[in-house]
């Protein structure tokens, strides 16, 4: 369960740092470029790569369509996933057969989501900087920075989402990067919906 909370909650050289700006100051460049980018994304799929504090490694599939929602689906024999459905981010942990769920508004999850994303006043831009190839934005929750961050990683000709990192408030990190990546396709509505399992086999088997 701790790797999907850490998900939800879901990346040699420094340019150089950046404070939290209001909303009445110009943004920097990198920062309109990632808000632009975000904001045009409708619908995305990836496969994904997850990587968490202990280097252990699992795969899957991303779908994203804000705003509101997403789903990360594991490759089997993992039956977990994560599905978001405009309201609630839903775990679902198959070794437990339970799931537990979570305002989106209330977790990391809502840097996506939300309809017009702005990367300030209750988000905090902590720091920007550029390692390798990729353009690193570190963002928290304004009201509580030391409750996590969530790492975004773009590449920039063409910009691009490529991964991400969530370190918790215990300084855990889960790291997902990002391959095969479309967007502006058409997702099925079912995948953002919250369906119970056992449930389905349940009324299968009837």
């Amino acid at each position: 369960m701790k790797k999907l909370l850490a998900l939800a909650a879901v990346i040699a050289a420094i340019a150089f740092s950046a404070p939290a700006f209001s909303a009445t100051q110009e943004p920097l460049p990198e920062i309109s470029a990632v808000q632009s980018y975000l904001n045009s994304i409708t619908t995305l799929q990836a496969r994904f790569i997850q990587t968490s504090q202990n280097s252990d490694r699992v795969a899957g599939q991303f779908y994203l369509n804000r705003p509101g929602k997403m789903r990360f689906e594991y490759d089997p024999p993992l039956q977990d996933f994560i599905v978001a459905d405009g309201v609630f981010i839903y775990y679902y942990d198959s070794q437990m057969k339970q799931q537990s769920s979570t305002l989106i508004s209330q977790s990391l999850a809502d840097f996506f989501l939300r309809k017009d994303l702005k990367l300030s006043g209750d988000i905090q831009v902590q720091n920007i900087k550029r390692d390798g190839r990729l353009l690193q934005v570190t963002l928290a929750q304004a009201s509580d920075p030391l409750a996590g961050s969530l790492i975004l990683g773009f590449s920039e000709k063409p910009f691009e989402l490529k991964k991400w990192r969530v370190v918790d408030a215990q300084g855990f990190i889960t790291e997902v990067e990002l391959f095969n990546t479309q967007t502006g396709i058409r997702l099925d509505r079912d995948l953002f919906h919250y369906y119970d399992p056992n449930a389905k086999k349940q009324n299968f088997n009837k």
